[in-house]
């Protein structure tokens, strides 16, 4: 009944003999997505109940307070679609477990982090000293960008670009997250599109169910976040997605010879990197500190200033990324038929979600004027 769909994985060299296999591949992603949107709702219901919420301030944009515990159901769905799916099927062989481990831990200590900080505001510098360890734990367990050159000073410089990269990358994810359904729908394009260019290869058996299962629910997560959103990532949320997006994005053994070497890897992040790279020059321009408090000076808030509504500007920065991505795919050397493959699914899934989230806001907004 599923010949179909294996020779489409085998297309996209997704069936392998060893590795994760395309069964798992999709198992994980089915229960990512599903296991998500349905943790959505309780959530949302707990968090009104316990007051996780964002209040409406000078710096956000939202009207009335949002619940902002978002991030513990994408972390949630994550985290049963992965264990199910070990259960239904054994994933990997025991070293890229310890590789899938490393990565979970990070990202469930930055997921804890973030979500203290959503509800008491932690301070900055304990926020990223906990980054910074969680990068360190990556390092110690084999994971990191490769340093071909600096002679004696090559392991320094090693350890010095990953924890500079997952850092970055960590906090650029949770800056963009200012628009409904934004963080939510580049943190899908970028991860499918990772997925992708992992499936091609079987020593990256680790990034490749790591990725089904962050982008299934990151889509389970967009059904309840896409405008007028019901709850928001957080902290929680974007640390937790940002860290793993970081981490499998130099999983599969990132070797560079100079700086410019990161550049095909950080095509596929082109948006939240550039994003954080304006703002900090823009503050610097206005002789402010860069790393102040959050402001209204991402890209986001110009398109919102230009007249554009949240869904348009979500779905213009989601178009950026899915351009970037699939140059980023091309770059990577990976086949024209996995590419347009890889895009045509990554829209027809979003446009998906677009649609059930626009129908059921028009049947809710058709019942409220009914009984006005």
């Amino acid at each position: 009944m599923l010949d179909w769909l294996k020779a489409f994985l085998e297309l996209l060299g997704i069936s392998r003999p060893t590795g994760s296999g395309w069964i798992s591949v999709v198992i994980t992603f089915l229960l990512a997505a599903v296991a998500t949107w349905l943790f959505i709702p309780a959530v949302r219901a707990f968090s009104l109940q316990a007051g996780w919420a964002d209040e409406p301030n000078q710096r956000r944009i939202n009207k009335v307070p949002v619940p902002n515990a978002g991030g513990l159901a994408v972390y949630a769905g994550a985290l049963a679609a992965l264990i199910l799916a070990t259960l239904l099927r054994p994933i990997v062989v025991a070293e890229v477990q310890a590789e899938v481990l490393a990565i979970l831990l990070g990202g469930s200590v930055l997921m804890i982090t973030g979500f203290i900080d959503d509800q008491f505001s932690l301070p900055p510098i304990f926020r990223l000293v906990v980054q910074v360890l969680a990068a360190l734990l990556l390092i110690a367990t084999g994971i990191r960008i490769n340093v071909a050159f600096g002679g004696d000073w090559a392991p320094v410089l090693s350890g010095l670009f990953t924890v500079l990269w997952v850092v970055a990358i960590t906090n650029a994810i949770n800056l963009i997250d200012g628009v409904d359904g934004l963080a939510g729908g580049v943190s899908f394009i970028v991860g499918m599109s990772l997925l992708a260019v992992a499936a091609q290869f079987t020593e990256r058996a680790a990034s490749t169910i790591l990725l089904a299962a962050v982008s299934g629910a990151a889509l389970g997560f967009l059904r309840h976040n896409f405008h007028p959103s019901a709850i928001i990532l957080g902290d929680s949320g974007a640390y937790f997605l940002g860290f793993v997006l970081a981490a499998t994005s130099i999983l599969g053994g990132v070797k560079v010879t100079t700086v410019a070497g990161l550049i095909p890897t950080g095509l596929f992040l082109l948006l939240p990197v550039a994003d954080t790279v304006q703002v900090f020059f823009r503050r610097l321009a206005k002789r402010k500190n860069p790393l102040s408090a959050p402001g209204k000076d991402h890209l986001h808030h110009h398109l919102l200033r230009r007249g554009f509504s949240q869904r348009r500007t979500a779905l213009i920065l989601w178009g950026v990324t899915l351009a970037t991505n699939l140059v980023a795919m091309a770059v990577q050397g990976i086949a024209a038929v996995a590419i347009v493959t890889t895009g045509v699914g990554i829209v027809v899934l979003l446009s998906l979600v677009v649609w059930r989230k626009w129908l059921a806001a028009s049947l809710t907004k058709g019942v409220l004027e009914t009984e006005d």
